[in-house]
Order: C-alpha cells, then structure tokens, then sequence
C-alpha cells in the first residue's frame, strides 16, 4: 500500500527519516530496502493556465508541504502527515 505523505517542512521530514532510521551515516535518505520504498516528491506545483501565445490566464499554484510517497510499515509518528490525494502528483507501480 502507498502513503501519501505531506509534512509541514523539508526540515521536519528529514528529522522524522532520521529518527526512523531512513538516512544513512552522512544523512543521506536510504531510498529502498527489502522492507520499503521512499519517493521524495517534494514541493508540488499545480499547473497554471496559458493562452496560445503562452501568457498566463492562471497561475500555478503551490501545495502547502513537503510530500513524500511512502511503502512499507509506517512510523506511528507519520500518521498524523497521512493525506489521501483524489489524484496523486505521482504513484509507484503496483
């Protein structure tokens, strides 16, 4: 099953892998395991609109958070960053 994540900060995000035990010796995100799979998607923009000239009749709009894509067991302390996107930025093939 995929989580989809949203935390507040990149900051926060990266103290919560690192207590759960995703980053390696220098913090870097271990990506994947046996055990899961990390997507960093973070920031999201959503698309403006344009004109055929290319001018801009919307503008794009970004996401409050930090989003991360998430399989495996969840920390109990992620739960509270749990968000269901009626359509997700991006998705792991199932």
């Amino acid at each position: 099953m995929t989580y989809y994540l949203r935390f507040p900060t990149k900051q926060i995000a990266m103290q919560l892998l690192e207590e759960a035990g995703f980053l390696d010796k220098d913090k870097n995100i271990i990506f994947c395991t046996h055990n899961y799979a990390i997507d960093i998607v973070n920031t999201i923009v959503e698309s403006g609109k344009y004109d055929e000239e290319g001018n801009v009749i919307e503008q794009p709009v970004t996401l409050n958070g930090w989003h991360i894509n998430y399989i495996g067991e969840l920390p109990v302390e992620w739960e509270q960053y749990l968000v269901t996107p009626e359509s997700p930025v991006r998705v792991f093939f199932e």
